[in-house]
């Protein structure tokens, strides 16, 4: 016997509950050429695409899933979430804002506008950092002659030249810490991400790193544990940040000294 869309559905709950994206959007397929008007075979279906990162799919079935069905809200959320993947951050706003306006107070989607500003901010401050490392590289110490100085102008540039090597060193180990702090904030919320799918009605087993050990804890032990690894990081993120904005003034400063201190080379004799 041919099987209906529910059951169709049914089945790819299971195949996406065990991370089976493939087969999870063949049967959501399955059933949606049986049943087109069904909204929700389209927002299971775009979780399946973000299963598998591919988030313009993901983003098409949402957007047909308000389109069939405006009042539901978990359709603005499956978009927005592919939106901001994406990085389309003013779409991304203006989908959960729709949300909202079906559903003040759906905490879903006011927790997805809190880590959409944190990610927008955090996209900024990457790119920030990739136009100042790109700066930095223009311009290289060594460049510098001190051939023909006065030797006390000499000594001083190369005081200078030294200075600059160091902050530019301490720079760097900065900005490598601020990566790695970024990703450790992104992995957990993508880990924050995941445990909000699971049914908190159902014991599953959770099991949280602390060291080297795996600590069986249940959802609210680890919920709790992830969002105050988040604030952490995000804090670190932050003092990072403005150290490394404290060192940028630095070296620009210590590059505008050496080319004024270049510039007291005397001039050959006529």
């Amino acid at each position: 016997a041919s099987q209906s869309a529910d059951e169709l559905k049914d089945l790819g709950n299971k195949a996406f509950g065990e991370k089976d994206y493939d087969k999870a959007i063949e049967l959501y397929s399955k059933a949606i050429e049986l049943n087109p008007k069904n909204h929700v075979f389209f927002s299971n279906r775009s979780a399946s695409y973000g299963g598998k990162l591919e988030w313009k799919l993901a983003a098409d079935d949402a957007k047909e899933c308000i389109r069939l069905d405006p009042s539901f809200v978990k359709g603005y959320y499956r978009l927005a979430t592919a939106q901001i993947e994406m990085e389309e951050w003013d779409s991304a706003t203006a989908t959960i804002k729709q949300g909202l306006n079906v559903d003040n107070h759906n905490p879903q989607l006011m927790k997805q506008l809190q880590q959409l500003k944190k990610k927008k901010n955090s996209s900024k401050r990457q790119q920030q950092q990739q136009q100042q490392q790109q700066q930095q590289q223009q311009y290289k110490p060594s460049q510098v002659s001190t051939r023909g100085m006065d030797a006390s102008v000499s000594r001083e540039l190369q005081d200078l030249q030294q200075q600059y090597v160091q902050t530019r060193r301490e720079y760097q180990t900065v900005q490598a810490n601020i990566l790695h702090a970024q990703k450790e904030i992104r992995s957990n919320q993508i880990t924050q991400s995941e445990l909000d799918k699971l049914d908190g009605s159902m014991e599953s087993k959770i099991y949280r790193g602390i060291g080297k050990m795996f600590v069986l804890s249940n959802q609210e032990e680890v919920k709790e544990h992830l969002t105050s690894a988040i604030e952490t990081g995000e804090k670190r993120e932050k003092d990072l940040t403005q150290k490394m904005d404290y060192l940028e003034r630095r070296l620009k400063s210590q590059e505008q000294n050496m080319e004024e201190l270049a510039k007291t080379r005397p001039s050959a004799s006529e």
